[in-house]
């Protein structure tokens, strides 16, 4: 994700002493919220256990077919663990601006990788799948770069939102027109590019203080039964929906419904995710734990984690009758989950750092290296840019 940082220069008075953040949060003028400063667990944490859920769920894809109880779990996880991706993403680009180096970071830090990985993932599919016929195109996402494209977008787009005097119902007008536009097609995903705008819109409208909200003992409690409800309401709308509502890629008519479906679509599933995010959010440890330290390599499990998956799916390893049971599921999900964690890990870091965060200095005029905090403070402020 993106910091939070203020702009330089716009008030110059001393701060008051700084306080321990409350619920995990870091309050917007505590050290944590400082560029260049302490991490903050509360973060990491979500944005590691969403990575989790993210690689779990692209696991299910093939196995969820053969049973009801996964295929209700499998739109649960879908319809909050992106929301809660792209709202976090919203919240740390609050301060992007068109400064050379945060223009700098984009290019290199969302850039550079989608172009990567939107490469190697069709080459991977050649060459393992025996599908010579695949082809490599930068203006079609393939599979999960879709998200590097829109963040891209969509950062781009930071300074308009943040100068606009309604900036969430604009970006709620521009999905639902999405929804009944079949004719936007599929270059650069930008179905998906609309369609989600709103969750990142309210992250940039976020504060600090909407964070404490969700960490109120009440709230954490009533999660678990709001969670279980859910459970309860996705095994019985699995022969009723589309999941494909939940990947938002697709127009209304394209699913074979009404042109209004769409935009009453967008309201439900924005109310729905954002109820099962804000209870994500409050269920997630806002104190240091073993897996916070994965928090700052999620961009390298997200991106890598995909290659795993379709190794598997490629050489048939799900068609095992064995794993379409309760206890061949759960396996899966132990191993995914496990696997993306290890794909967090700091040798897996500098292994992959030239695809995933390269630095590539010599593209760049020294001008855009510049900037409050400049080159390694600027570059470690910006590890946390995604949940990914």
């Amino acid at each position: 994700m993106f910091d939070a940082a203020s702009s330089p220069g716009r008030n110059r008075r001393s701060l008051p002493p700084a306080q321990s953040p409350r619920n995990g949060v870091p309050d917007a003028r505590s050290p944590e919220a400082r560029p260049g400063k302490q991490r903050d667990a509360f973060f990491d944490n979500a944005k590691y256990l969403a990575i989790v859920l993210v690689a779990i769920g692209h696991a299910w894809e093939p196995l969820k077919g053969d049973s009801r109880v996964l295929q209700g779990a499998y739109m649960v996880v879908y319809a909050f663990h992106m929301p809660a991706f792209i709202i976090i993403s919203g919240f740390f680009s609050r301060s992007f601006d068109m400064r050379p180096d945060r223009l700098r970071r984009l290019v290199t830090g969302v850039a550079v990788p989608y172009i990567v990985f939107e490469t190697a993932y069709p080459l991977f599919k050649r060459y393992v799948d025996h599908s010579p016929d695949q082809e490599i195109s930068l203006l079609d996402p393939w599979y999960l770069t879709w998200f590097l494209c829109a963040l891209f977008i969509w950062r781009l787009t930071t300074p308009i939102w943040k100068a606009i005097r309604w900036p969430l119902p604009v970006a709620f007008g521009i999905a639902m027109l999405a929804t009944v536009s079949p004719s936007i097609g599929d270059d650069l995903d930008l179905q998906r590019v609309l369609q989600f705008l709103p969750y990142f819109v309210l992250g940039l409208c976020m504060k600090p203080e909407h964070f404490h909200l969700v960490r109120r003992r009440w709230v954490r409690i009533a999660a678990v039964p709001v969670f279980a409800a859910a459970l309860v309401f996705g095994w019985w709308a699995v022969p009723r929906m589309q999941a494909a509502w939940f990947y938002h890629r697709d127009s209304a008519q394209e699913l074979g419904v009404p042109w209004w479906w769409g935009p009453l679509m967008v309201l439900a599933l924005f109310g729905c995710s954002l109820l099962l995010t804000a209870c994500f959010f409050a269920l997630v440890p806002r104190r240091k734990t073993w897996f916070t330290a994965f928090g700052a390599g999620t961009l390298y499990g997200y991106l890598l984690h995909g290659f795993v998956v379709k190794f598997a799916d490629y050489h048939g390893w799900f068609d095992h009758g064995w794993l379409h049971g309760p206890f061949g599921e759960i396996l899966v999900s132990l191993l995914a989950g496990g696997a993306v964690t290890l794909l967090c890990t700091r040798p897996v870091q500098r292994v992959f750092r030239f695809a995933v965060e390269p630095r590539m200095e010599w593209a760049f005029r020294r001008e855009a290296a510049r900037g409050a905090g400049g080159g390694v403070r600027e570059r470690e402020r910006e590890r946390a840019k995604l949940p990914v």
